[in-house]
């Protein structure tokens, strides 16, 4: 199955989370067949723009508040289902006063597969990360997702991106390259939105080294195989192609 540009065209009417995270989960589930009984991958999928409060409040015109709503959205058209707060609730709800001032926040989006070794306090030994669009959208969170992919490979930690996002020409790929100091020898050698990169650490010839192999992604275009590396116990084949495919088949694409 070829790469679908799921943010144009026909397909950018369904929302890109639905493939991202079956993405991610046919990759952990394809993982979890293969990998020895030591080894388990999970998923996590968080997406950051979507943060809601604990305790959502609505003021009246008058100053009043209405009853306490669980399973309000905040802004994003969800049902709201008023409760009654009981009289344990009421003793200890605090309504403070006004803030300050305010701060601008950031909560990034990760959709992620970890593969972690059970037998040694569920240490991670391999992350595959999907980009999102928010990923790559505003300066900070480029920062935020090259700064963790850093943290990562200084740990020993195996990596594979994966970024599908076509709304943006940023590569964070290069972008990583950039922020740790390198040349451009190391970037991808034509600019493309679209990639997979997989990242081995390791320590050759009294060196630390990262192995780097990259494939540039064309909507249109089959998916290759990667090498997702595992600390500790070599490279395992994460095959795109077939977890991509499994992923379209349960959204029903095309």
């Amino acid at each position: 199955m070829p790469l679908y540009d799921h943010f144009h065209g026909r397909l950018a009417t369904r929302p890109w989370t639905s493939v991202h995270g079956q993405w991610a989960g046919a990759i952990a589930a394809d993982l979890n067949r293969r990998l020895p009984r030591r080894l388990v991958a999970d998923t996590l999928v968080k997406l950051g723009t979507a943060v809601e409060a604990d305790v959502v409040e609505w003021e009246q015109p008058d100053g009043t508040n209405p009853p306490r709503a669980e399973g309000a959205v905040g802004g994003n058209g969800g049902l709201a289902v008023a409760v009654e707060p009981t009289t344990a609730e009421a003793a200890v709800l605090y309504s403070p006063p006004a803030p300050d001032i305010q701060m601008p926040g950031s909560f990034p989006d990760e959709l992620l597969v970890e593969v972690k070794d059970t037998g040694d306090g569920m240490r991670v030994v391999g992350v595959v990360e999907v980009v999102s669009p928010g990923n790559k959208k505003e300066r900070d969170e480029r920062d935020r997702f090259v700064a963790k992919s850093m943290s990562y490979l200084t740990r020993g930690i195996g990596l594979v991106v994966l970024d599908i996002v076509t709304e943006s020409r940023r590569n964070l790929h290069d972008e990583l390259v950039r922020a740790a100091g390198f040349d451009d020898r190391f970037e991808f050698p034509d600019p493309t939105p679209t990639y997979a990169v997989s990242y081995r650490p390791v320590r050759r010839k009294e060196q630390n080294l990262i192995d780097l192999w990259r494939w540039p992604l064309a909507v249109g275009v089959p998916l290759p195989a990667v090498p997702l590396p595992l600390t500790g116990y070599g490279c395992v084949r994460l095959d795109l192609e077939a977890t991509y495919s499994e992923a379209c088949e349960r959204c029903r694409i095309p």
